[in-house]
C-alpha cells in the first residue's frame, strides 16, 4: 500500500496570468499559498489484469479488465491519463478522496494530478523533484487532456508554502519562495477568511472564454490581465514589507479587475455576498479560482471577523478554518518499503 497527499491552494494575486494564452505573449506572475486541506490517493498493487479506481468525491467506481486499451474520459479521465503516462495497464487499485469538494476554486483538480503523479513515480522508483512532479502534472492536464487551465495550481500543490511563480514566454516556470517574516505569515493567515458559497463552478467554460479573449491583444481581458499582473508585483512588495491592510485594499482592486475577465466570473449572489462582507468590516477579497462559485476569500481585521462571519453565515455561507501548508506533495505511507508511517519528500 502507498498513500500520497497534496495540498490545495489559495491564489493571493496574479490569477489568470498563468494561462498559456496570456503568458506565452506577455509573461505572467502569481502569488499563491498552499493550505492544509489535502487530496489523498491510496494505491494498492495486486496481481491480476484489473485496473480499479474509486472516487469518493464523484461517487464513482471504474474497473478495467485489461484486455483492451482504456480511454481517459469522464470524471476519472485525469487518473486514467496519469496511469497511461506511467504505463500502468493492469494490477493496480486507486482510492481517491479530497478534503474539499471538486469545483470550488482551490485548485483541487491539479492537487489530484500532483498526488497521483507523486504516488506513481514512487511506485516506478522514479526520483522526481517537486519541479518535475509539477511539470508532469501540467503537461498531462493541459496538453494530454486539453484542459483550458493555467499552471499555478500544480506548482503550488507540489511545492507547498507561500511562493511567487513567474511564467515565462517559453513555458518555463520559476518558483521563488516569498520569504515573509514569521510574524507576517501568522498575521496574514489570521486575517484571511474562507467561506464556502455552497456551489461549485464550471471553471472550464470560464477559462475557455478567457483564453479566447486573451489571444486578442486589444481586448478588455488582456488590459485587465496586464493590470492584474502589475498588481501582483505590488502585492509582493506589500507582503514583503508587512503592509497587510494595504494588501487587503489591493485585493479589492484586483477583484474589480478580475470581474472584467468575462461572463461567469461573478454573479449577483457573489456580488451581494462580497459587498455584505465589506459592509461588515472586510477590506477586500475575491472568489477563489476562475470564479463563478466555490469559496469566497476575504481579508478582514481581527476585530471585525465576528461581524463578517455572522453576516455571511446568515446568508447560508459556511466558514472553513485553514492554515498555510509548507510541505507540498508527500508520500505518507509506503508499506512495501517497510516504513509504515514515514513522511517522504
Amino acid at each position: 500500500m502507498l498513500i500520497a497527499r497534496s495540498p490545495v491552494r489559495i491564489s493571493l494575486a496574479g490569477g489568470g496570468t498563468d494561462l498559456p494564452a496570456y503568458y506565452a505573449r506577455h509573461g505572467g506572475i502569481v502569488i499563491s499559498a498552499a493550505i492544509d486541506k489535502y487530496f489523498y490517493v491510496i494505491v494498492n498493487v495486486a496481481s491480476g489484469r484489473n485496473i480499479q479506481i474509486t472516487s469518493s468525491d464523484y461517487h464513482t467506481f471504474y474497473r478495467h479488465g485489461g484486455k483492451d486499451s482504456f480511454l481517459w474520459e469522464g470524471d476519472l479521465s485525469l487518473p486514467l491519463a496519469i496511469l497511461h503516462e506511467f504505463d500502468f495497464s493492469s494490477g493496480i487499485s486507486l482510492f481517491l478522496a479530497s478534503e474539499v469538494p471538486p469545483g470550488t476554486g482551490l485548485g483541487s483538480s491539479s492537487a489530484v494530478a500532483v498526488a497521483i503523479v507523486k504516488a506513481l513515480a514512487m511506485l516506478r522508483e522514479q526520483d522526481m523533484s517537486k519541479q518535475e512532479v509539477a511539470e508532469m502534472a501540467c503537461r498531462i492536464e493541459i496538453e494530454k487532456l486539453g484542459m483550458p487551465i493555467g499552471k499555478q495550481d500544480q506548482y503550488a500543490s507540489a511545492f507547498g508554502g507561500l511562493n511567487t511563480f513567474s511564467f515565462c514566454r517559453d513555458g518555463t516556470v520559476v518558483r521563488e519562495p516569498l520569504g515573509l517574516e514569521p510574524e507576517t505569515i501568522q498575521n496574514l493567515e489570521r486575517r484571511l477568511m474562507l467561506f464556502f458559497t455552497g456551489s461549485a463552478h464550471n471553471s472550464a467554460s470560464i477559462l475557455q472564454n478567457q483564453r479566447a479573449k486573451s489571444e486578442d491583444d486589444n481586448s478588455v481581458v488582456v488590459a485587465s490581465l496586464h493590470r492584474i499582473k502589475s498588481m501582483a508585483e505590488e502585492a509582493k512588495r506589500l507582503l514583503l514589507t508587512g503592509a497587510l491592510d494595504e494588501f487587503g485594499w489591493l485585493l479589492h482592486e484586483t477583484w474589480q479587475q478580475k470581474r472584467q475577465l468575462g461572463e461567469g466570473v461573478s454573479n449577483p449572489d457573489i456580488d451581494h455576498w462580497y459587498e455584505l462582507a465589506r459592509a461588515s468590516g472586510a477590506i477586500g477579497g475575491k472568489i477563489t479560482g476562475a470564479g463563478g462559485g466555490g469559496f469566497l476569500m476575504v481579508y478582514c481585521p481581527l476585530e471585525r471577523q465576528e461581524a463578517v462571519a455572522t453576516a455571511l453565515e446568515g446568508e447560508g455561507l459556511r466558514r472553513m478554518d485553514f492554515q498555510f501548508e509548507f510541505g507540498g506533495a508527500r508520500i505518507l505511507l509506503h508499506s512495501a518499503q517497510g516504513v509504515p508511517l514515514a513522511f517522504r519528500r
